[in-house]
């Protein structure tokens, strides 16, 4: 990732190499099987808004056996937690670096939802995460709403990612934007639901502590021991 810095930042290129590529990866008890990896720090880099890091990270993710489908879910599921205007560069990156690639767009379809079943399928969708509390929480009010049709209706209910993967790349959005940690609680606790434990998140956060740093990645550790005491 940083062979372009190797001659003007030797020092720096050789302890942060040693760091996020050999230390964290190998730190016993803290890795990840590689396409679980390279999912969370996708995500990550999205939540960041790493997006010169995300264009150098994606083929490497693809070539550990990433799919194109899996990348375009996650780049996806990500407008709901960041909004378009912090999306719209990765996916433009994600274009250009499958076209690159010889992969011809638009890939296949995951959807399984229409206009009309998309509100019931989200509401669903909540409810097989966060309990049948749910099944009522869309009738708050029109976010509420909003919430189950669009986030969990439109995108959770997509193929192509299962829903604990779903979840832990919403986890990792969460933790490497900062700011939402009432969300990034419920969110672990979500993980959790579905067989996401809590070892598991901290394994994530481990992971992809070279891209956010140690504030947040505290943070989110914070936030996982206080969903698993709940």
């Amino acid at each position: 990732m940083m062979k372009n810095y190797r001659e003007t930042d030797p020092e720096f290129v050789e302890r942060f190499e040693h760091f996020a590529f050999d230390e964290v990866v190998n730190e016993p008890g803290q890795g990840l099987e590689p396409v679980t990896r390279h999912m969370a720090i996708l995500a990550t880099l999205l939540g960041c808004q790493g997006t010169d890091a995300f264009q150098e990270e994606l083929p490497a993710a693809l070539d550990a056996g990433v799919t194109p489908v899996m990348v375009k879910e996650i780049v996806y599921q990500a407008v709901d937690y960041l909004g378009i205007g912090r999306v719209l560069p990765f996916l433009k990156a994600l274009d250009a670096v499958l076209t690159q690639r010889g992969v011809s767009l638009p890939l296949e379809g995951q959807a399984t939802t229409t206009m009309e079943n998309r509100l019931e399928k989200g509401v669903q969708a909540q409810a097989d995460i966060f309990g049948p509390q749910m099944l009522e929480a869309w009738k708050a009010g029109h976010i509420n709403r909003w919430l189950a049709a669009n986030c969990f209706g439109d995108y959770y209910t997509r193929t192509g990612l299962t829903l604990a993967q779903r979840e832990m790349i919403t986890l990792c959005f969460l933790a490497a934007q900062g700011g939402c940690e009432p969300q990034l609680t419920s969110h672990a606790k979500g993980n959790m639901n579905l067989g996401n434990d809590r070892d598991f998140l901290i394994r994530v956060v481990s992971q992809c502590l070279p891209y956010i740093g140690y504030p947040r990645s505290l943070n989110a550790v914070a936030c996982i021991n206080k969903a698993a005491e709940g």
